[in-house]
């Protein structure tokens, strides 16, 4: 058996299936590197990267990726009064990030605060009584079959009470 060796692949193949990483190009590899996992990394790697004190007042919402009209941007989002302790520490978090990274990726922090306090935005009464919209109400009531109108309703019984 001839292995084929093709000029645009990386490696020699041999008819059967090849893994995902080897189909795509190089190019495109590099671009989900640098950019599409830069704020997986820095979720999973926060505690490291802010420290123990400020982990537990703030964590990043979102990450905006640098390009040619503007730069590396990552909102975090802060408990409020403790805006002070991370706009100090500002810079030593974009150090620590980039030297994570071993590049530039960030070199804009913005801050966004938030209370504490756990605040239902709906009454209590209203989730118990709304939990079925009227139209799948009247979707559960034209179903012939009497075993499936049953289930869907015990169904609707327990998330009314939770």
């Amino acid at each position: 058996m001839q292995f084929k060796k093709y000029t645009k692949q990386r490696s020699g193949t041999i008819q059967g299936l090849r893994s995902f990483k080897d189909t795509l190009p190089k190019n495109i590899k590099k671009v989900i590197n640098n950019r599409g996992n830069i704020y997986s990394e820095t979720l999973n790697n926060w505690k490291y990267i802010v420290g123990e004190n400020l982990f537990k007042v703030c964590y990043p919402k979102s990450f905006k990726n640098s390009n040619k009209f503007s730069v590396g941007t990552l909102l975090i989002m802060v408990k409020r009064g403790h805006e002070v302790d991370v706009e100090y520490s500002k810079k030593e978090i974009m150090d620590r990030m980039n030297s994570f990274f071993k590049n530039s990726v960030i070199e804009k922090i913005k801050l966004t605060s938030f209370s504490d306090e756990k605040k239902p935005t709906f009454k209590e009464n209203e989730i118990k009584e709304n939990v079925t919209n009227s139209k799948y109400k009247k979707i559960i009531k034209d179903i012939k079959n009497e075993k499936i109108k049953k289930s869907l309703l015990e169904l609707t019984k327990v998330f009314k009470e939770k």
